[in-house]
């Protein structure tokens, strides 16, 4: 059995349950900084290319989940849950699809332990 490099809250889930009856299928990217910021951000499939060199960490709640080269080279040794927040000053101050409902998503890592870095199916 392979460690899985990403998990999703509760609460996250039904926030992004509720995204996908409103918007389809999703994606959702973190990139590496400057201009997009560092938090997750979830776009509709249909309106977002994923940057060739970004890298899929994985898949929550049936969307795939892409990080930034750079990034992911920060995070390989981690372990990544998605959450939510409530961020009511941000509405409209991102082009993530949660923050019209007054959320913003955010990441929470850790390091892997030995095992489970050693049962990771992609290094």
């Amino acid at each position: 059995m392979f460690t899985s490099r990403l998990a999703v809250t509760k609460e996250a889930v039904k926030v992004i349950e509720i995204l996908k009856a409103e918007n389809g299928a999703l994606v959702f990217n973190q990139s590496g900084g400057c201009c997009d910021g560092t938090a997750p951000m979830c776009f509709s499939i249909k309106d977002f290319y994923v940057p060739s060199r970004n890298v899929k960490l994985g898949e929550i709640c049936g969307c795939e989940f892409f990080i930034d080269k750079d990034q992911f080279e920060y995070f390989k040794h981690s372990h990544i849950t998605v959450d939510v927040k409530v961020e009511k000053a941000a509405f409209g101050n991102s082009f993530s699809l949660e923050i019209d409902l007054g959320y913003q998503f955010i990441t929470v890592s850790r390091i892997f332990s030995d095992e489970e870095y050693s049962n990771l199916e992609i290094k």
